[in-house]
């Protein structure tokens, strides 16, 4: 059986494995090597590692395309980023992952690229910001007001205008949509986050299309990464591979538990507004009394953890405006609702506790 047939909840257990001979380990090795005999395929760790390989195998079947592991999230935008000439204009949501935004500012006030903030839901906008751009960057749905875009109709917009489509898919993860498949160019991932699923992993990664296109992209991408230094830990890697066995399971319970509570919390007297896009483990809520209201919430759980962070097995909590990057549109009594995989009832008396209080 190849593994094109195979179903993502299969693919994510029997890929990035050992050939099947007697006596092999059934799972990846874990090679620390940092240089290697001559003559082969890879001669020094930072161009190559055989658990890159196997991470990059599993995860680029699971997004149709092929991967490049980063050492971090950051590291991965940091990468695409660079696609862009200098002067370049790059067409953003007003609302992204707030390193994503920090680093275009930071990169504009250079004078190294140029930002076009765009409501990713009005289509018309977002056309008349790709007139002479460089790049389309795009999350869907967008961290953390959860807004979905039309994948399809607006990298068809950037590919008519010559822009390089991104997507950031660490909130849906290739097991709800395949961004490759409605003509993105670039998938981008947080690894940290569902992949590798236990909130201990640092690491990122792009994933190309499998065309002649794609591979121009990627080899591109892999030389950033080469000269750019921000190459994965072996150990992390193949943590990753490790916690990405499990992505099926743990997203089908932590999706379910989110459906839950975002039909709990809508019309909750604690709750002025609550945002669920009907996918995945990510919820949004506005809560009365402004910021500090909201903190007050997020301090007061004691099964959620009021963290940073999100896509772990254990529920998260947090307001987003308290980092100074996070933008001014977001509003200031927005919770943060990272959904994980214990008994929905058990975090539901938690958290009607913690608004009701």
């Amino acid at each position: 059986m190849s593994h094109e047939s195979l179903s993502p909840a299969s693919r994510v257990v029997a890929l990035g494995r050992q050939p099947r001979v007697p006596g092999a380990g059934v799972n990846a090795p874990l090679e620390f090597s940092s240089t290697y005999i001559a003559d082969g395929p890879v001669n020094y760790a930072r161009v190559g590692n055989p658990t890159w390989t196997a991470f990059e195998e599993a995860l680029g079947s699971l997004e149709g395309g092929d991967a490049l592991v980063f050492a971090s999230g950051m590291a991965a935008v940091s990468a695409a980023v660079s696609l862009v000439p200098h002067g370049g204009a790059v067409v953003v949501p007003h609302h992204a992952y707030n390193g994503t935004t920090a680093l275009l500012d930071q990169l504009a006030a250079t004078g190294a690229v140029v930002v076009r903030r765009v409501d990713p839901t009005d289509q018309a906008a977002v056309r008349a910001a790709l007139d002479g751009a460089a790049m389309l960057w795009l999350e869907s749905p967008t961290n953390p007001m959860l807004e979905v875009s039309d994948l399809r109709a607006l990298s068809a917009m950037a590919r008519e205008t010559g822009a390089i489509t991104v997507c950031d898919n660490t909130f849906a993860t290739p097991l709800v949509q395949r961004p490759l498949e409605d003509g993105v160019d670039i998938v981008l991932h947080s690894v940290t986050k569902y992949l590798s699923g236990h909130s201990d992993v640092i690491l990122g990664a792009l994933v190309t299309a499998s065309t002649e296109a794609g591979a121009e992209l990627r080899a591109r991408l892999s030389t950033a990464r080469v000269l750019g230094g921000a190459i994965a830990g072996p150990m992390e890697t193949w943590l990753a591979l490790r916690g990405l066995r499990t992505l099926h399971v743990r997203l089908e319970r932590a999706t379910a538990n989110a459906r839950e509570l975002a039909a709990r919390l809508d019309g909750h007297p604690g709750v002025e507004t609550a945002r669920y896009p009907g996918f995945g483990a990510i919820i949004a809520v506005e809560v009365p009394g402004g910021a500090e209201a909201a903190e007050r919430v997020a301090a007061a759980t004691t099964l959620w953890t009021h963290a940073t962070s999100l896509g772990g097995v254990e529920s998260q909590i947090e307001r987003r405006r308290r980092h100074p990057a996070e933008p001014h549109t977001v509003p200031e009594n927005l919770l943060r609702l990272s959904v994980g995989i214990e008994d929905v009832e058990d975090l539901w008396h938690d958290l009607d506790r913690a608004l009701r209080g």
